[in-house]
């Protein structure tokens, strides 16, 4: 009673999970986002160059408790990046490991952003008819030939869900690695770096001694309290990349943006457009040295 008194209640939905509480919402999702957009210098004019974007297929995460929340992507951590690179002159294969429709955390997308809005609106039906990684994966498509520039990760906890664990994920980013492809990965996206973990315990993880900027277990810890998810998480992905030696720069869900090597990420939302913008610069620097 006194939890839904003061909005901290998560909300049910009608698929049967939760959703987060007035509160929550409240503290962390807005109407419009901080987009600017910026005119680069030289846009890519190579018009097979793409980004492969990787989501998850997968919204019912569950919880220690059995209850399930309503996640996906998220939809500022998604957009936003693809404003920006695409304003850079990239074009995008959206992708999920399976070929099933793109979950995205609906009741964060910040409804009068016309910017956000007009870019899901264009990639919409990419969205309900993504690629399958597993196809793309059977068709032996991984070659150098590949017209993919980088691997776009966005964040929200439905990246913990299928992806860590998904063998064609690992291939993916593998690949992705031996190339030297860039990685932008925001947020909870870095859970999908587990994927590439060694399978027989002796290679070395491709991602050790790796410094990453993304959304830290500790807020995860808390924000349970605050009805943000309707109970605690079974694991956290942060605990398992720092045992294959990834480091964290950040200890707050802030505004960190980082880049080690070919690896790109931010820390949350609040990152989405420095991201975007440090991403779609990087992309379009490492062709002119081409």
């Amino acid at each position: 009673m006194i939890k839904s008194l003061f909005g901290l209640s998560p909300q049910l939905t009608d698929d049967g999970s939760y959703s987060p509480s007035l509160l929550s919402l409240k503290m962390a999702t807005s109407k419009i986002t901080d987009y600017t957009p910026l005119k680069y210098e030289k846009p890519n004019d190579d018009k097979s160059l793409k980004i492969l974007v990787l989501c998850t297929e997968q919204n019912h995460m569950p919880m220690k408790n059995g209850k399930l929340f309503s996640t996906g992507n998220h939809p500022v951590e998604m957009m936003v990046p693809m404003l920006h690179f695409k304003n850079a002159g990239f074009d995008f294969d959206i992708f999920t490991p399976t070929g099933k429709p793109v979950k995205i955390e609906m009741w964060a997308m910040p409804t009068e952003d016309e910017n956000v809005i007009s870019i899901y609106e264009t990639y919409k039906d990419q969205f309900s008819n993504p690629k399958s990684l597993a196809d793309f994966a059977s068709a032996e498509f991984f070659d150098d030939e590949s017209n993919y520039i980088a691997i776009f990760i966005p964040g929200g906890h439905g990246a913990m869900l299928g992806l860590p664990e998904d063998k064609n994920v690992g291939h993916l980013l593998k690949w992705a690695h031996n190339n030297d492809l860039f990685n932008l990965i925001i947020c909870h996206g870095p859970a999908a770096l587990l994927a590439a973990k060694p399978e027989n315990g002796k290679d070395t993880f491709i991602f050790d001694g790796y410094k990453i900027a993304a959304f830290p277990d500790s807020m995860d810890k808390f924000t349970p309290l605050i009805g943000y998810m309707p109970g605690k998480l079974t694991w956290f992905y942060g605990e398992k990349l720092k045992k294959l030696g990834v480091k964290f720069v950040n200890s707050k869900a802030d505004g960190t943006c980082f880049i080690d090597r070919k690896l790109i990420t931010g820390a949350s939302p609040k990152a989405a457009n420095e991201f975007g913008k440090l991403g779609a610069t990087k992309l379009l620097e490492s062709l002119e040295i081409k």
